[in-house]
């Protein structure tokens, strides 16, 4: 079983989930990333994954830019330009370096004196708790390189909607998106169609969270797990004012979810980073006993005396080290089926080997003495809960039932993989299953065919000839 382990202790951003997760991908599969999100054809809309360092340790640096502006960049300028400002900006979003914020652009320059010296991971500004208002006042004239245009959450979802993405990924961009936006109306107690999204903030977290789950299905993970969540402490500074650490919104996401705080300052878990958390992860916990296969490390914009990075651990279950003693079910899968008594065996072959392709664990059939004494089929197909919508398309397009019948079942699974054997015929690939105290091995059946038809022998007698 392939699991993630990602390791919160400083935090999550959508940019360094992003950037952990393509650290993980193999060279190949860094390009077939890159060729799919390329083939969304988002207009003005770069991805740079570079290679950076922090505290010596490589990692990647998911850099996003939109119409040439890198995510945060425009609120760094904003504020180096209005510094010492108490600026009158209304904020739905927190604005997460590339997260949305609703900006009600009245410039009351009331020359606070609030001293924004840092910039917050994911564009909050963050001052020292002992600074303090000096009083003094100041002119300044500025002008913004960005346009203050904004979206709904219903503009977001057609921008969703057009990528040439499978509905899978696309109804998990639009699920993440929607718990940002519910944890918004709630910490400001107006409804979801109210909020509205900065354009520069909106396509950055859309390119986050796309990348994100487009480099999930890459990767093709069985369980993610996580450790409790460092948020940060102190305070940051927003439109509304000076809020706590975590910000309102955040700390909605993370209802139910175990978090901490710690001796940092600043914003640690922004309502990306926390929305994607929510929507992918299994399980909150310590780590368990895991074999690990590869590490991939996405780093943060700033810097603290900790290495500021989201740590993802590619690895296998403990099952597959040895260690498996549990009795629970591994997993739930759903089983879908319906009764035929009016399709060929040819259709029903072919509505088979349609449902294998759109990701179907397994396609049974059974016959049955069906109503008015006719002979009929049973189809019964067993699939993960990602593809489940697809193949109930698939059940109607490809059988003449008019209805589905649905079960939940919990499933004990052996672990699996393949060893490579040199035999005098050639190499043979050897499937191994283990766990729950048991070891299988079984030799690959279509290599075995292709040796025994090369070779004018029967498969018994390849077999008797391999031990």
């Amino acid at each position: 079983m392939r699991i993630l382990y990602i390791d919160c202790g400083m935090g999550a951003a959508g940019d360094m989930f992003a950037g952990a997760l393509y650290d993980l991908l193999e060279d190949e599969q860094k390009q077939e990333f890159l060729d799919i999100f390329n083939g969304l054809n988002l207009s003005g809309v770069e991805i740079i994954p570079e290679v950076t360092s922090k505290c010596g340790i490589n990692g990647i640096d998911f850099i996003v830019k939109v119409n040439d502006e890198i995510e945060g960049d425009h609120e760094k300028d904003h504020v180096n330009n209005i510094k010492h400002h108490n600026h009158d900006h209304y904020c739905y979003h927190h604005h997460h370096d590339h997260e949305h914020c609703h900006h009600d652009h009245k410039h009351r320059h009331s020359h606070d004196h609030y001293n924004h010296n840092h910039r917050g991971e994911h564009g909050h500004y963050y001052g020292n708790d002992n600074e303090h208002n000096d009083g003094h006042s100041h002119n300044h004239n500025h002008n913004h390189k960005h346009h203050h245009v904004h979206r709904s959450m219903q503009e977001v979802e057609n921008i969703i909607s057009d990528f040439n993405l499978s509905h899978d990924i696309k109804n998990d961009i639009i699920n993440i998106y929607k718990i940002i936006a519910q944890a918004e109306s709630e910490s400001h107690g107006v409804p979801v169609t109210d909020i509205h999204f900065h354009e520069v903030g909106t396509m950055d977290a859309i390119v986050d969270i796309t990348a994100v789950c487009i480099l999930l299905r890459i990767l093709k993970i069985d369980k993610i797990i996580a450790s409790p969540i460092h948020v940060g402490s102190g305070s940051v500074y927003c439109d509304h004012g000076i809020l706590p650490v975590p910000a309102p919104a955040t700390a909605n996401i993370l209802r139910d979810i175990p978090i901490y705080g710690g001796e940092i300052k600043g914003e640690l878990c922004t309502p990306t980073g926390a929305a994607l958390l929510k929507y992918f992860v299994d399980s909150f916990e310590n780590m368990p006993v895991l074999k690990i296969k590869k590490v991939g490390y996405g780093h943060g914009k700033r810097d603290f005396a900790v290495m500021n990075s989201l740590r993802i651990l590619l690895a296998d279950s403990e099952s597959d080290v040895g260690f498996a003693t549990r009795n629970d079910p591994t997993d739930s899968v759903y089983v879908l089926s319906c009764n035929i008594d009016d399709m060929t065996a040819e259709e029903i072959s072919f509505a088979i080997e349609c449902f294998f392709s759109a990701g179907a664990l397994d396609v049974y059939t059974i016959p049955l003495g069906m109503k008015k004494s006719r002979p009929g089929t049973l189809i019964s197909l067993i699939c993960n809960q990602e593809s489940k919508d697809e193949l109930i398309k698939l059940l109607f397009k490809h059988t003449s039932t008019i209805g589905i019948r649905e079960n939940i079942c919990n499933r004990y699974v052996l672990d699996r993989s393949f060893e490579t054997l040199e035999t005098p015929y050639g190499n043979i690939r050897n499937k191994i299953a283990q766990g729950y105290g048991v070891i299988r091995e079984k030799l690959e059946y279509d290599d075995l065919a292709t040796i025994a038809k090369q070779r004018n022998l029967s498969l018994t007698e390849l077999k008797e000839s391999l031990k």
